[in-house]
């Protein structure tokens, strides 16, 4: 997926944006098995990683031994780097068959705003490995519920295989407290001919911290990243069948405020996003993705209302999101599918949003729920 820079500084191209890998009948291989309301579901042995976060879906992975989070503030440059590693990378190896990382936590250090994330891969020595092997890296605020579907924890930053780089919204940040919890979720594969051995994800993450004086800068409006599921608030992935087919879900707003940019996520084979306030009987942006002649998805495009003030949302209105794709294999496609509209929301009052916060992490079995339209 290309990286689309749009108005200079602001980029809200593919908030999540997974690797698009080729969808396979996984039919013989390690299926992902759910957790929560299936209690047939086998157990992960010993040795597995199960994940449980609504991108992981519950899928069972050997665990990447050895695989830790280091993370390093340069106080001077007002940056923090994250780094996941080392993991060894062979060719050929699918995303159900890698061992995967187990899922770290970070400890914000500061009070104040993230306000860009700066993704890439590397090797020990520095030199770069290609983005290709990144399935998806997914940051989750443990200590906060997401605006629209409280029953997950906010999604702040996610990347894929195009590694998206998410430069700073000038104005803009995403608040953090002093030791909040961010779980990362990370995901690898191998597509290629080439194996990789001791790779590392960094992300860079510039921050500003809380006024302490009137020299120092100006405070932020604080963003809230809105993810818009065709699944509603379950699982996002879901089955994709044969041929041309649609899938829509709703979400309810139950904040005043405005979006203030909206992109998009699909997988292989994907045509179109389209978001709706239902409520308005408007549609808020149509969004047509862009593929090779293969169907593998290249990308999808952005809508920006940060110019006119934000697209305004009020609470109670409904939301439609349908996602439209057309699978050219001849056969259904085991959790083949995603169709989010993703953007950044701005409330009106923003003393609200603290209802949001939370002590404790909730029990990720609500990973199995789905809500199917």
């Amino acid at each position: 997926m290309k990286t689309i820079a749009i108005c200079g500084a602001f980029l809200l191209a593919a908030i999540f944006a997974p690797a698009q890998e080729k969808p396979v009948d996984t039919s013989k291989e390690l299926q992902p098995t759910h957790t929560g309301l299936d209690e047939g579901a086998a157990k992960p042995l010993p040795t597995q990683h199960e994940h449980h976060g609504f991108m992981q879906e519950g899928m069972h992975h050997a665990v990447a031994k050895g695989v830790t989070l280091d993370a390093k503030v340069d106080a001077a440059a007002h940056t923090v780097t994250l780094r996941v590693g080392p993991m060894n990378l062979p060719a050929h190896t699918s995303h159900l068959k890698m061992p995967q990382p187990p899922d770290l936590v970070w400890e914000a250090p500061i009070d104040g705003w993230l306000l860009a994330y700066h993704p890439k891969l590397v090797d020990a020595s520095g030199n770069a490995v290609p983005g290709t092997v990144l399935h998806h890296v997914a940051f989750w605020n443990e200590n906060r519920a997401d605006f629209l579907c409280p029953n997950k924890e906010e999604h702040i930053f996610g990347a894929g295989s195009e590694m998206t780089d998410w430069t700073e919204v000038p104005g803009y940040g995403y608040r953090v407290h002093n030791g909040e919890k961010i779980r990362i979720e990370t995901m690898m594969y191998n597509p290629t001919n080439t194996s990789y051995d001791k790779a590392y994800l960094e992300v860079v993450i510039p921050f500003q911290e809380t006024p302490g004086d009137a020299s120092a800068a100006a405070p932020r409006k604080n963003v809230y990243p809105a993810w818009m599921d065709v699944t509603s608030c379950g699982n996002s992935g879901y089955d994709l069948p044969s041929g041309k087919s649609e899938k829509t879900g709703t979400v309810t707003v139950k904040y005043d405020g405005v979006l203030i940019g909206v992109g998009g996520h699909l997988h292989d084979y994907g045509k179109q996003i389209v978001l709706e306030d239902v409520s308005r009987k408007e549609t808020v942006a149509t969004l047509d993705a862009k593929a090779d002649a293969q169907g593998h998805l290249e990308s999808v495009p952005v809508k920006l209302f940060v110019q006119d003030g934000g697209y305004k949302f009020a609470t109670g209105d409904v939301l439609k999101i349908s996602a439209t794709y057309d699978n050219p294999t001849g056969k259904l496609l085991h959790n083949g599918a995603m169709g989010i509209a993703v953007g950044y929301f701005v409330a009106t009052d923003d003393t609200k949003m603290a209802a949001l916060r939370r002590n404790e992490k909730p029990p990720h079995d609500m990973a199995g729920i789905s809500h199917d339209h």
